[in-house]
């Protein structure tokens, strides 16, 4: 039954507020973390990038389903940009998953049926107080706090980013088209794209980033390197399709 991990359906869902901080890493720290048919996405080939997105769902279904069949979920997502190369030599851009987690055990048992993507359950506390987001999981060891600034203005980037402009920043500000994972054992590459009908992200200032996850992963030279918020954003994602890797 593995194959139900391969996205066999189409889902799609309304995201009320998608939060996404970016931090930037040395290539040869995040490159180890990626599958053999992966290779980083990066700047400058210098700087990789691995970002962490929080995500409050409505009406999350299987794609064709009216909305009031959906369910609620919060995500979080800990994905890294990378590239892909197909079999008849397309590059891809898009995010491989190092870890994924969710408030509702449904979910949970849902996204570890039909994904690959090993969704873990936590707890998670969502505040909006003015112009500032707060989340916080005790189970996640997370606690994230951004400002967002008035009238649409920009801050400045976060200290030590290597992006010269929001501009650029907004490359890797997620999600990308395509979402990666790899079985090994039978070199099979699943390739799942993603669909948005509108993504405006808006640059966010950072006043807490404590991830528990990229805290214990050790991962030298980790740093903030950018951070956005968006809203009301309709999207879906199609079935899945699957392909042999050949190196």
């Amino acid at each position: 039954m593995s194959w139900l991990k391969h996205h066999p359906f189409g889902v799609e869902a309304y995201l009320t507020r998608t939060t996404v901080l970016t931090f930037a890493a040395p290539t040869t720290v995040l490159q180890p973390l990626l599958p053999e048919c992966l290779t980083l996405d990066t700047l400058d080939n210098t700087w990789g990038f691995v970002a962490v997105a929080l995500v409050q769902t409505r009406n999350l279904r299987p794609q064709g389903l009216p909305a009031w069949l959906g369910h609620d979920f919060f995500l979080i997502g800990c994905r890294v940009f990378v590239r892909y190369t197909t079999a008849t030599g397309k590059r891809l851009r898009g995010l491989y998953i190092l870890k994924s987690e969710t408030d509702k055990r449904k979910m949970q048992w849902l996204g570890n049926v039909f994904t690959s993507y090993q969704y873990g359950l936590i707890d998670i506390e969502q505040t909006t107080a003015g112009e500032k987001l707060a989340f916080k999981s005790k189970q996640a060891d997370l606690a994230i706090q951004v400002e967002v600034l008035p009238n649409g203005s920009e801050p400045e980037l976060p200290s030590g980013s290597p992006f010269a402009s929001w501009q650029q920043a907004r490359r890797f500000a997620g999600p990308l088209p395509f979402t990666f994972s790899y079985e090994p054992t039978t070199q099979q590459v699943t390739i799942v794209e993603g669909i948005r009908e509108a993504w405006q992200p808006q640059p966010v200032r950072v006043q807490q980033a404590q991830i528990g996850f990229l805290e214990h992963a050790q991962l030298h030279g980790l740093q903030l390197a950018s951070a956005f918020t968006m809203s009301d954003i309709p999207y879906r994602w199609q079935k899945g399709r699957t392909e042999r890797w050949h190196p």
